[in-house]
């Protein structure tokens, strides 16, 4: 029976590439965004789901962009809707650092801790166990482009991020890899990957599953 990976997260899970303004719709192609190399790394015998939106906060309903995009408001729905289960990466908070939800970074490692307690809580793993978690850091942003506006002063607190996820992941008993540590986000926008950065990340998170299979 084929292993299951649901990739949980934003936009850089989406694959959207670096935006040169705000009407840029695209999306980097499915061999190419993370997801897709982490499913070619680990071949034959693995699943791996993308669950990707644009705009997916941790735990926030965006009162501008939609209350949809509230990470753990949508995740019953989908351990239910895909289970069973083996593996979720869990790689999310670059939307957090948005202005308009004045979190800090505690916050945003917490929150993080929510959506783990949520998944530990949830059956959807095989034999109705809790599937395993990797928390990825993610990437520093910066404060350029035509989104620096909207993440003023996240630049800073995003740096402050992958120690506190490390800790939360070790307070959770959940494997950890900081994303930070591997790839820089474009200087186009300041949040967003280039296509090589997303086959480094991609091929890390393979290797850190295959390490805990």
């Amino acid at each position: 029976m084929n292993k299951t990976v649901l990739c949980f997260g934003d936009s850089n899970t989406h694959g959207t590439p670096p935006m040169p303004g705000p009407d840029f719709w695209g999306r980097h192609g499915e061999t190419e965004r993370w997801p897709g190399v982490v499913r070619q790394a680990l071949g034959a015998g693995w699943t791996v789901i993308e669950e990707g939106l644009p705009g997916r906060t941790t735990v926030h309903p965006d009162p501008i962009e939609g209350v949809y995009k509230n990470g753990l408001a949508d995740l019953p729905s989908l351990l239910e809707s895909h289970r069973p289960i083996d593996r979720i990466v869990l790689m999310l908070g670059t939307n957090d650092l948005k202005a308009r939800f004045a979190v800090t970074p505690e916050d945003i490692a917490n929150s993080i801790g929510v959506l783990i307690q949520a998944i530990q809580a949830s059956p959807a793993g095989p034999d109705s166990k809790a599937p395993k978690v990797l928390v990825v850091a993610p990437a520093a942003i910066d404060e350029v482009g035509f989104l620096g506006g909207m993440f003023v002063g996240g630049a800073a607190k995003s740096r402050r991020l992958p120690a506190l996820y490390a800790a939360t992941a070790k307070r959770w008993g959940v494997d950890f890899l900081d994303g930070n540590a591997l790839i820089q986000v474009s200087p186009v926008d300041g949040v967003h990957f280039d296509v090589d950065q997303h086959a480094i990340l991609g091929k890390a998170i393979a290797d850190a599953i295959l390490r805990s299979a």
